[in-house]
């Protein structure tokens, strides 16, 4: 969460009134495709910054900015935070080990 919307909310008690600036939702087996891909429209709409979808059945990562802004990375690449968390990279494959 950048510290300039925690700011804006003040002090609150309970959940953050608000999507946090990066999702990270893993495909669980029991996940359908079509309810993951509400779940980051959800995230997205409510102003979350990145939405990350880690797919273990095909073993690739997808980023999503925006519904249509979307990088599928595979086991062989980073993932990289970029402005929302700057500085914060993850090997692909150590999702999967």
């Amino acid at each position: 969460m950048r510290q300039e919307r925690v700011e804006a909310v003040g002090d609150s008690r309970g959940y953050f009134p608000g999507a946090p600036d990066m999702v990270v939702e893993v495909i669980s087996p029991s996940d359908r495709y079509a309810e993951v891909a509400e779940k980051v429209q959800e995230w997205l709409n409510a102003d979350a910054r990145m939405v990350v979808v880690v797919n273990p059945r095909n073993k690739t990562v997808q980023v999503y900015r925006t519904i249509t802004d979307v990088v599928t990375l595979s086991e062989a690449d980073t993932l990289d935070g970029g402005d929302v968390v700057p500085g914060w990279r993850l090997r692909v494959a150590a999702s999967f080990a």
